[in-house]
């Protein structure tokens, strides 16, 4: 139930991005089919080492889904296709069923090329495509074909200096020495439940750590986990596609349920040998990153305790072969992993993010432990390191000093502390340095600005427009701007006067003096926030079109308000945040032009369980619901996820029944729709199946649409012209809304 931004694994621009359907003059079908309507994606974009070009995948005219690997030149402002994704593979690409997975955990889409990576020296480029690995070096006139077999290798790199290729194959590690033209094995007994260099499937789905290996900085060695899935409870799950159904045997770690064997391992690349680093006698516990400092014989690696209320930092040396930890961080509820760990080329210290103050700030440390400097304090939140420039002292990161609706770019100095605001556009940024630090790319959108990309200099100042996605007569948005509904946003004190943060759309061709229904449209779950100055998907603009008010808001366990925000849902879930809903609805009530009788939810994953709570334990405010691919017992889902907010459920098995839909389902008065995907790994379809018995054993009616072969995301140019058109029939039939 992966809630974080796309911006953690891979950055998609739509580059036209005209996210809505209108009833009298584009259909469904239209803004689905037509990429130049539903907008053409962009890609991975990465500015080159040598500061001069920016790289970029983009989606083929007739196939927006995949992906050929484009340059822009920064200094004739041209753009070129460097390598056609049919020109090196034609045909069906078949995919590993790891590989599948792995996809599906980095919500990564589309065929073709899908990743690249430049060396660090900026002379060679790297891609995987059809599980074989292209080399390309500058200069030369075609990418070559490193590796081609018949197994699929994946997670494909390049060594730190650029001499080496590294990637998995048959659950093993293997390096390509390019200079000799040398495949070398370095793992041999992975197979089965043993896989090396490969990360879990919790540590992909929830702590977002898609790997399982490391180099360290002058390519001596590898750290790798070695993970053995034996004591994860092997479930049988059916995959149902249209023509066939699929029996699938998944080793799914359920919340109270044994996790894997992990140990954690370093490779030395010139004799092979494994020396195993000591973890603690503390077998049940998570290892959810591993990092080599800017010293090669000195690995860190954070270790976190099964209950996640106990975080680590440890460092193993090469040379003593001892583990030192020399940060720990502990709360009453969980520790939230972040990314933000940062070694500086002094060798002597490094930056940390906490939230030991309530908020997530950055902290100077010494490797010997020592806290040097607060470097960030204050009532908001950081995001992220973006870059540190260590000649200047300068660090520049994103976050919410100014509003937690917004995200922007921020630089602060190791010596005064003080803060300055670099991006100035009201709204969304999201930022990407180039290797050497003097420009970085933005990308950037609002409510009333559709993304645009841009590229500028460590000051603001912008060089050039990437895509400037401008709504000029050319734009296909442009017609449609008499008729656009752009969102208000605001805020109301609950009944607790705790500030809540909401967005809202009025219907199209708004009259004050009508009554209009309103679409709920929620997620409310925690890692998430939904109510942002962002250029939103096409189903509240769809919504707004079709003459319904469509109304957000971002209740308690919600991200970017801080820890004590999101320690509300702590062992009950499904309580405060059905409070924080029914307190907006109280909210629109008080609107003169709202139907209070037509007030329906809809969400899809922790939106879908909120959609049934909020219908089962709140009938009096929500009339209809549609509620997609939900969890319904928490007892059914992983354990790295549910055990963070909810405990594990051997020890406090009564927040597990209450939490879950079930004590409840008999309450349903308004109609429901719920829908899922009929291959989904992660919210297993078990979840809706056990619903659907429950509601039929009752008596009770309900309608159902449930997706052949369709994951969690439940893709599909097709599906999603389905989903949108049926939620929307969905509303009119039970709000009598005649077309």
């Amino acid at each position: 139930m992966k809630r974080h931004s796309v911006f953690y694994y891979v950055i998609v621009l739509l580059l036209i991005s005209v996210p809505s359907v209108f009833a009298k003059k584009l259909d469904v079908e239209r803004i689905y089919s037509s990429p130049s309507l539903s907008g053409a994606s962009m890609r991975g974009l990465q500015i080159s080492p040598d500061g001069n070009r920016v790289t970029f995948l983009k989606g083929k005219d007739s196939d927006y889904e995949r992906l050929d690997l484009w340059e822009y030149n920064i200094q004739t402002q041209q753009t070129k296709l460097l390598f056609d994704s049919d020109d090196l593979h034609s045909g069906k690409e078949a995919l590993s069923d790891e590989e599948k997975a792995r996809r599906e955990r980095m919500r990564l889409s589309g065929s073709g090329i899908v990743s690249y990576q430049w060396s660090k020296d900026g002379t060679a480029l790297l891609f995987p495509l059809a599980g074989d690995i292209y080399y390309y070096k500058v200069g030369d006139k075609k990418a070559r074909k490193i590796i081609s077999t018949p197994e699929f290798e994946t997670d494909v790199r390049f060594s730190p200096k650029g001499n080496y290729i590294s990637y998995i194959r048959d659950q093993n590690i293997f390096i390509f020495n390019l200079a000799k033209n040398k495949e070398i094995q370095l793992t041999k007994k992975g197979g089965g439940a043993i896989k090396f260099g490969m990360a879990e499937f919790v540590a992909q789905e929830e702590m977002g750590r898609m790997t399982g290996y490391w180099w360290s900085g002058d390519e001596s060695k590898i750290a790798f986990t070695k993970v053995d899935e034996s004591p994860v409870e092997q479930v049988t799950r059916s995959e149902i596609y249209a023509d066939e159904i699929k029996m699938i045997q998944q080793r799914y770690p359920f919340a109270g349920k044994p996790n894997v064997k992990i140990e954690l391992g370093v490779i030395a690349i010139k004799n092979k040998k494994i020396r195993w680093v000591d973890l603690g006698k503390e077998q049940d516990f998570y290892l959810p990153r591993v990092q080599w400092t800017k010293n090669s014989n000195q690995l860190s690696f954070q270790w976190q305790s099964r209950n996640q209320q106990t975080l680590k930092l440890n460092l193993y040396d090469w040379n003593t072969k001892k583990v030192s930890n020399i940060l720990q961080e502990t709360s009453p509820t969980w520790i939230n992993l972040h990314k933000t760990l940062h070694f500086l080329g002094d060798k002597k210290h490094f930056i940390w993010a906490s939230e030991r103050s309530g908020f997530k700030h950055l902290y100077l440390y010494t490797l010997e432990g020592k806290l040097v400097k607060t470097l960030t304090q204050g009532d908001w939140k950081v995001d992220d390191i973006a870059h540190v420039d260590e000649d200047s002292k300068t660090i520049y990161f994103t976050g919410r000093k100014d509003t937690p609706i917004e995200r922007h770019l921020y630089q602060v100095s190791f010596d005064s502390s003080k803060i300055s605001k670099v991006t100035q556009k009201k709204g969304m940024h999201s930022i990407v340095f180039g290797h050497d630090g003097s420009s970085y790319i933005d990308f950037f959108s609002s409510s009333t600005t559709p993304p645009q990309v841009s590229l500028h200099r460590t000051n603001g100042e912008r060089l050039s427009w990437l895509v400037e996605n401008k709504v000029d007569k050319q734009h296909p948005l442009h017609e449609y701007l008499s008729d656009w509904v752009y969102p208000e946003f605001g805020t109301f004190q609950s009944a607790d006067n705790t500030t809540l943060h909401y967005r809202l759309y009025k219907p199209a061709n708004f009259n004050a003096r009508k009554k209009y229904p309103v679409l709920v449209y929620l997620y409310g779950g925690p890692g998430a926030q939904m109510v942002t100055n962002s250029w939103t998907s096409y189903m509240p603009q769809y919504m707004a079109q079709q003459g319904y008010a469509v109304f957000t808001v971002d209740n308690r366990g919600s991200a970017n308000r801080g820890k004590k925000f999101e320690d509300a849902i702590y062992q009950a879930m499904g309580k405060i945040e059905v409070s924080d809903q029914i307190e907006g609805v109280k909210f629109l009530r008080k609107l003169p032009w709202v139907d209070a009788q037509k007030i329906g939810v809809h969400g899809h994953s922790y939106g879908g369980y909120m959609t049934l709570m909020t219908m089962f334990k709140a009938a009096d405010y929500f009339k209809a619901g549609v509620s997609g691919a939900p969890v319904t017992d928490w007892q059914l889902y992983d354990t790295h996820y549910t055990e963070r907010y909810m405990g594990n459920p051997n020890q406090v098995p009564q927040a597990y029944e209450e939490s879950s839909v079930f004590p409840y389902a008999t309450n349903l008065q308004g109609p429901l729709l719920i829908y899922h995907g009929m291959a989904d790994d992660n919210v297993l379809f078990k979840n809706a199946t056990r619903l659907y018995k429950t509601l039929q054993d009752n008596n009770i009616q309900f309608y159902v649409m449930d997706y052949p072969g369709k994951k969690h995301s439940i893709r599909g140019k097709k599906t999603g012209m389905h989903r949108l058109n049926m939620i929307r029939h969905f509303f009119d039939l039970h709000f009598g809304i005649k077309r």
